[in-house]
């Protein structure tokens, strides 16, 4: 092949890895989020820390208004690559390592007005590979669950 050739292959494969600046065409949001941010309208206080425990900190917005946070940090995988060598003759030999760790983590955040659930959102380095928000599944799953019951709409979360 012509220099000019690969080098376009190269620009095409390179070009193919990058994440555009608004993934909403190719990813979408996790779909027991999205249902998190409907389902769980109405719930009591007692409802919500019976499905996702106890929150981390809190703020009062107003006498009659709350929101609670849900801090939770996530491991999204690594990539280690070792790399070793033979020695040459009085040249020693090296070898090396690196490791690269990927953290993200979830805020989720039930604003309560009343004593009931009026909104919840979540914030922070949440994203994964194929989910928005897909690192804030767990802090929510059993309350959507819970709350699907409560409400005589059991149905399995989707996957």
């Amino acid at each position: 092949m012509k220099l000019r050739h690969i080098a376009i292959l190269g620009l095409t494969l390179v070009g193919s890895c990058t994440i555009p600046v608004d993934t909403s065409t190719v990813i979408h949001e996790d779909e027991t989020v999205k249902a998190a941010r409907k389902v769980m309208i109405g719930m009591s206080e007692a409802d919500v820390r019976m499905c996702a425990g106890f929150p981390t900190s809190g703020a009062k917005v107003t006498e009659t208004e709350k929101i609670w946070t849900y801090q939770r940090s996530y491991s999204r995988g690594n990539l280690n690559v070792g790399v070793t060598s033979v020695a040459i003759g009085p040249v020693p030999g090296m070898t090396g390592a690196t490791g690269v760790g990927s953290e993200g983590f979830c805020n989720t955040q039930v604003r309560f007005a009343d004593g009931r659930v009026t909104q919840v959102e979540f914030s922070g380095d949440n994203n994964t590979v194929r989910r928005i928000n897909g690192l804030c599944v767990s802090t929510i799953d059993a309350c959507v669950v819970y709350a699907r019951d409560r409400n005589g709409n059991a149905r399995p979360l989707p996957r």
